[in-house]
């Protein structure tokens, strides 16, 4: 009980409007995970595609997500973080209910690019107003309990979703629409009950995307981290399209994939909070490098594993590096970003999201042509390149807060 008083405390001092995201997220989770990681097999069971066929699918919702969240984020600088993040979850609803609709290639091709559209609104959006509304010596705590959040509901929703799409195929896609369409409305009501307008109405240096398009030419540590981001983006989509595929084909059971997505959850929640505590006495770079490391590992650990037990114990590797190097990721940009144009530095984060369209399209040519062993060989490899990336970032700057220590930003 001791250890756990001084985490309810620090959760008094947050805004109301953080713990509402807080909690939401849990809930938004734990419905998405129960449909979205199995998209892949969902695609060949029911619409008989094949793995380039799906990697391209999947992808396309990655690469709308590239240019959807850089605008998305622009106007949350400009008209409110409230109306886009709701639009982004209203919209969210009706496309999960669009999936169990229809079976045509083009129209969940569409559908998957409306939730890449919306996940890249959504997402970068209600990071920048947890951190409008929380001090800056507490923010790397909020961005590792929505990291959290986010776990727990994924925690749970795998394996309710291999058992709901056990009953039917569709019922997983139902409930999720059925659930962002109420999370909307509460949202809504909550967002008005804590007084976001109010905070909406600080005044901001306003931003142009021009201005936003300059920061990408001019900022060159900026640009080093985007393409870091890209180089982790292509790794870690494999586990959203590619290794759904493999299990379900090696091993000819959905359920270790359930098992693997609930296991990755799980020791997230549990590893996450005394891994930040480690990761805060030394650099972003190193928390990133042995990050990437240790997804390389467990890239590997897919490639060679023959029994259960390796592809869970490579997921459990993989998740460590998870839960190291994604905090880091967010700290530095939130070390990049000036005060007054945070929505579009966050929002021009998902640049990255080409990466997580990259990655389904070369993991699904991969698999369809060499196998898993050679794609995930590959995908090792390309994940130990991030971290150089993100030490030149840090080179071209020297003098700014992301060659600093995250102890220091604190002091």
């Amino acid at each position: 009980m001791k250890l756990k008083l001084p985490r309810l405390s620090l959760l008094k001092e947050f805004h109301p409007v953080v713990l509402v995201l807080l909690a939401g997220t849990v809930f938004a989770r734990a419905a998405s995970s129960m449909s979205l990681p199995f998209l892949a097999i969902y695609l060949h069971k029911t619409a008989g595609m094949d793995a380039l066929t799906i990697g391209f699918i999947i992808g396309l919702g990655s690469l709308t997500g590239t240019l959807g969240g850089f605008f998305g984020g622009h106007l949350s600088d400009k008209v409110g973080r409230k109306g886009v993040m709701l639009a982004a979850v209203y919209l969210w609803g009706l496309v999960f209910l669009g999936f169990a609709l229809t079976k045509e290639p083009w129209l969940l091709a569409l559908l998957n690019m409306l939730n890449g559209l919306c996940r890249s609104w959504y997402e970068p959006v209600s990071q920048a107003l947890m951190a409008d509304v929380t001090d800056k010596e507490k923010r790397m705590r909020v961005f590792s309990l929505r990291y959290l959040a986010i776990n727990i509901g994924v925690s749970v929703g795998p394996l309710l979703g291999a058992t709901f799409g056990l009953l039917n195929a569709d019922l997983p896609w139902i409930l999720t629409g059925m659930f962002y369409l109420t999370y909307g409305v509460s949202l809504h009501l909550l967002l008005n009950r804590f007084g976001i307008r109010r905070i909406e109405g600080e005044k901001k240096e306003s931003t142009t995307l021009v201005k936003a398009m300059n920061i990408l030419r001019q900022d060159k540590a900026f640009r080093y981290f985007i393409f870091g981001n890209i180089m982790v983006a292509i790794g870690y989509a494999q586990m959203m399209s590619t290794l759904s595929q493999y299990v379900g084909e090696q091993f000819s059971a959905a359920e270790l994939f359930a098992w693997m997505m609930s296991l990755n959850a799980i020791i997230v929640i549990v590893f996450q909070l005394p891994f930040s505590r480690w990761s805060e006495k030394r650099t972003p770079q190193t928390a990133i490098l042995a990050g990437s490391l240790l997804f390389a590992l467990g890239h590997l650990g897919f490639a060679y594993s023959t029994a259960w037990w390796g592809m869970l114990l490579a997921m459990a590797v993989f998740t460590f590096g998870e839960i190291l190097a994604f905090p880091a990721e967010t700290l530095l940009l939130d070390q990049i970003s000036p005060e007054h144009m945070r929505g579009t530095y966050y929002g021009a984060q998902t640049l990255s999201s080409f990466g997580h369209a990259l990655g389904p399209w070369i993991g699904g040519y991969l698999l369809h042509e060499y196998g898993g062993t050679t794609l995930f060989v590959v995908i090792a490899v390309i994940s130990v390149t991030a971290p150089v990336f993100f030490r030149l970032g840090a080179r071209v700057k020297p003098g700014r807060a992301i060659d600093g220590s995250i102890s220091k930003m604190q002091a």
